[in-house]
């Protein structure tokens, strides 16, 4: 698969100091959070000094070392590490130790209004998806979909240099020069979405994911194509759907019968006359591109481009 990740100029005249509101800087403070499962402690330190080479300060609250069956800690003290760090304006942004499970468990707890008045970029991706979804829908922060602290820890070099591109606001375009178009076409909207494991059971809840005009990303790991089907079933049939102005998806790693799925994209998606590219190297695959969420987007399946409108 053939790649370009480009940071010029764009068309847009937003400038760079405007793009770096909700972006960071070197020298930025990075708090860290453990949302969900629970972690590695060596391959969180390695992540840490990850963090720290790429020109951030980290802070690791006392909290984020707690166990509790398979999560981090309990409900309360994940959620509160959460909420001191969005209280604090030195802590510019904060990114998610590890997926698993546990972040949709602490959305009830989290200071909404809090969170809305302190804007902070977000960082993280597969369980983190639930934050992200929130983050974007319930306060109207950004986010950057991309590896968890742990995960930076094992990434190569391409996906180490797209998080510190997409974390300091510098992605203009990705092009997936060999991806898969399943319609071809053009549309803008906002990026939103994340892993689909996690978002579909967040449906019927009040924190239900919001795609409405959206440009949909979604991506999994290690689940067969049928129920791959199942959950994209559900919810196009709950009408999640309905509004949206495009698909781009990222990797499916380790789902069964893999050639089945762009079908069932194909059949879930073809019927809203709306772009649809695949093979967008974001999620669990050996390379994740970090991607700017909450931002406007173009997508042009028939080029294989997504590109930001900073």
């Amino acid at each position: 698969m053939i790649l370009r990740i480009e940071c010029g100029q764009t068309r847009n005249p937003k400038t760079d100091d405007e793009i770096m509101e909700d972006y960071l800087k070197p020298g930025d403070l990075i708090g860290v959070a453990a949302p969900s499962a629970r972690f590695d402690e060596k391959l969180f330190a390695k992540g840490v000094e990850c963090i720290k080479k790429m020109g951030f300060r980290v802070r690791v609250p006392k909290g984020i070392f707690g166990e509790l069956r398979y999560l981090a800690g309990a409900d309360q003290d994940r959620a509160g590490v959460i909420n001191e760090l969005f209280s604090d304006p030195e802590v510019k942004g904060i990114i998610s130790v590890r997926g698993g499970f546990g972040a949709m468990r602490i959305l009830d707890l989290l200071d909404w209004e809090a969170i809305q008045e302190n804007p902070t970029l977000f960082m993280g991706f597969s369980d983190a998806s639930a934050l992200i979804s929130g983050l974007i829908s319930k306060a109207g922060l950004k986010a950057v979909h991309g590896p968890n602290l742990v995960s930076l820890a094992k990434a190569g070099k391409g996906t180490l240099d797209g998080f510190h591109r997409a974390v300091t606001g510098q992605v203009r375009q990705i092009a997936v020069d060999q991806g898969q178009c399943l319609r071809s076409g053009e549309a803008t909207g906002q990026l939103v979405g994340g892993n689909l494991a996690t978002l579909v059971h967040m449906v019927g809840t009040r924190f239900q994911p919001e795609f409405d005009n959206g440009i949909l990303f979604i991506e999994d790991v290690g689940e067969p194509a049928y129920k791959i089907d199942r959950m994209l079933s559900q919810m196009k049939m709950a009408g999640m759907f309905d509004r949206i102005k495009g698909v781009v998806t990222g990797s499916f790693e380790d789902c069964a019968n893999p050639e089945y799925i762009p079908q069932i994209v194909g059949e879930v998606f073809g019927a809203l006359d709306i772009p649809v590219l695949m093979g967008l190297p974001a999620g669990h695959g050996e390379v994740n591109l970090s991607l700017p969420m909450g931002e406007a987007v173009s997508l042009d399946a028939g080029n294989f481009l997504l590109r930001w409108e900073w």
